[in-house]
């Protein structure tokens, strides 16, 4: 009977790579996304090919009873859960002077409340298990700061704290907790930079270049494996050297 990971915003980018990475591993996935989107049947295709199961669920992060909702269905489905990665996000960068109320607190309820919120319905199920692993994605800019990302850069320091604290709570029941922190990402949003930022951006970059989903999802895959089982409550870097 394979494991099973469910993954939150799974549908594209990091979030994609990660359930295709783990599918090529034998885990049968589950997925979430917000709103329906054209990338949705196609990154089930593509999961599926790996001759394991995808699950999809709809749901907001920021919405408790969603969150009770779906997970019910993903447990219903697969009877477990035995790997969480809390990868939903969202950004609405602004200097502080200009950024709106709501802007601040959009970013907070996806981000790092929709971590609680998701968390909160499997930890019993894990603790039941007396097994499983979360993987909480948080970012560079959560341990340095950004100018223009206040309420990102407080969502994911936030994560750090949720994961260190969660680890401590949880350790006796054998379930692992660790953040990863991704720097700049070949992703979408970054896709829409103009060559020159990029170029910028790989500069101040040790190693020269932006990373790739596929490196964030590596470590997804090292922390969900039996090769980390001695590694809990660590934020690991996947940055080129950014931070250090």
């Amino acid at each position: 009977m394979n494991k099973t990971a469910f993954i939150t915003g799974g549908t594209r980018g990091i979030g994609k790579q990660i359930a295709l990475t783990l599918a090529k591993e034998g885990y049968d996935i589950a997925i979430n996304y917000r709103t329906q989107n054209n990338e949705l049947e196609e990154t089930k295709k593509e999961i599926e090919q790996n001759k394991v199961q995808c699950f999809a669920v709809q749901g907001d992060v920021s919405n408790y009873e969603d969150c009770e909702k779906f997970v019910k269905e993903v447990v219903e489905h697969y009877g477990t859960i035995d790997v969480l990665v809390n990868n939903a996000g969202i950004t609405k960068d602004m200097l502080l002077m200009r950024m709106k109320k709501e802007d601040f607190e959009d970013v907070i309820d996806v981000n790092l409340i929709g971590t609680f919120n998701v968390t909160k319905q499997v930890i019993p199920i894990m603790m039941k298990a007396r097994s499983g692993r979360i993987i909480n994605i948080s970012s560079v800019v959560g341990v340095s700061g950004n100018a223009g990302q206040t309420n990102y850069s407080a969502s994911k320091a936030g994560i750090i704290g949720f994961t260190k604290s969660l680890a401590k709570e949880v350790a006796s029941r054998n379930i692992l907790v660790n953040a990863i922190a991704p720097g700049f990402i070949q992703t979408d949003m970054t896709a829409i930079l103009k060559e020159e930022i990029k170029e910028e951006i790989a500069k101040n970059i040790p190693l020269k270049r932006m990373g790739k989903a596929k490196d964030v999802a590596n470590v997804v895959k090292f922390l969900s494996s039996e090769d980390s089982s001695y590694i809990t409550g660590q934020v690991l870097h996947v940055d080129g050297g950014m931070l250090m």
